[in-house]
């Protein structure tokens, strides 16, 4: 009986028939209870787009707000194999090298002079491209400054098609990362790029050959002003031919950018402003 009793009163709370209620409430009561969840989360979804709608109106859409990147840049170099920073062929073995040579030149074809013609304008060496907005009227987008193929010169892939790799007078691309805004550089001296061997490999690197002449970043392709605002820039580039390195031994090289005003290293990052790779020629399958 008692057991008779619990189901009855279960199925009673379920739907009572005497009192109408449905789980302990009447048709009324639930019904208030549903406007009053509707107009709640209704408010919250309100609140929230007019909090999104006016945070929106503070950004910029060419340029962000915050950046929380360092302020020196940092450097990478081309090719690069997969996720390494290793260099190692052999001279004799074609099939070593040529993938190298297959991927400067897909990194260099926005750089043909032809391309560069077309989307970017030629501009005044040695002093900063400013293009400031007029108040509230943006400036944008913003032309940018031809970077052609041709300025690597013996690293550029025209006259040699292998950059060097089949004598072993190899090519390496450097570019500094982009920073928008950056001035890299004061009083006219633009910033420029040296390598050097490691401490235990000082006497295996040999003679070094820049291209454009000393390793410079013109001031010219700078500032960087974001990717919405200047979309046909084309960052500038260095190489560098490595013309009598120690063959069949291991050399760990250091590139840096050289400014006045950038410093190298930092305490988040010991790398900024630099990069390290090996480079290894074999002359011997």
């Amino acid at each position: 009986m008692a057991k008779d009793g619990e189901k009855g009163g279960w199925k009673e709370y379920i739907w009572n028939p005497r009192t109408r209620e449905f789980l302990g409430r009447t048709a009324s009561s639930w019904g208030l209870i549903f406007l009053f969840y509707v107009a709640f989360y209704t408010f919250l979804a309100g609140l929230f787009v007019l909090t999104m709608y006016v945070m929106l109106q503070t950004l910029d859409d060419h340029t962000p707000t915050r950046q929380d990147r360092l302020t020196t840049p940092g450097m990478v170099i081309r090719p690069k194999a997969d996720e390494t920073f290793e260099i190692v062929y052999s001279i004799q073995k074609t099939e070593s090298w040529d993938m190298y040579a297959q991927a400067l030149d897909k990194f260099l074809a926005p750089y043909n002079n032809t391309a560069q013609v077309q989307k970017n304008d030629e501009c005044t060496p040695d002093q900063y491209f400013l293009q400031e907005d007029s108040g509230d009227v943006k400036n944008n987008p913003k032309r940018s400054c031809q970077f052609n193929r041709t300025l690597l010169e013996e690293c550029s892939g025209i006259n040699d098609r292998y950059y060097g790799y089949q004598e072993g007078k190899p090519c390496i691309i450097i570019k500094m990362n982009r920073v928008i805004g950056m001035f890299p550089g004061k009083d006219g001296q633009a910033p420029f790029v040296t390598c050097a061997a490691k401490r235990e490999d000082t006497e295996k690197i040999g003679e070094l050959r820049y291209f454009p002449p000393n390793g410079t970043f013109n001031l010219m392709y700078y500032p960087y002003y974001g990717k919405k605002a200047q979309v046909n820039y084309s960052q500038p580039l260095v190489a560098v031919k490595f013309l009598n390195i120690t063959t069949n031994e291991d050399v760990n090289i250091e590139c840096k950018i050289n400014s006045n005003n950038i410093p190298t290293g930092h305490e988040r990052d010991k790398f900024a402003g630099k990069v390290s790779f090996k480079l290894r020629i074999n002359t011997n399958n």
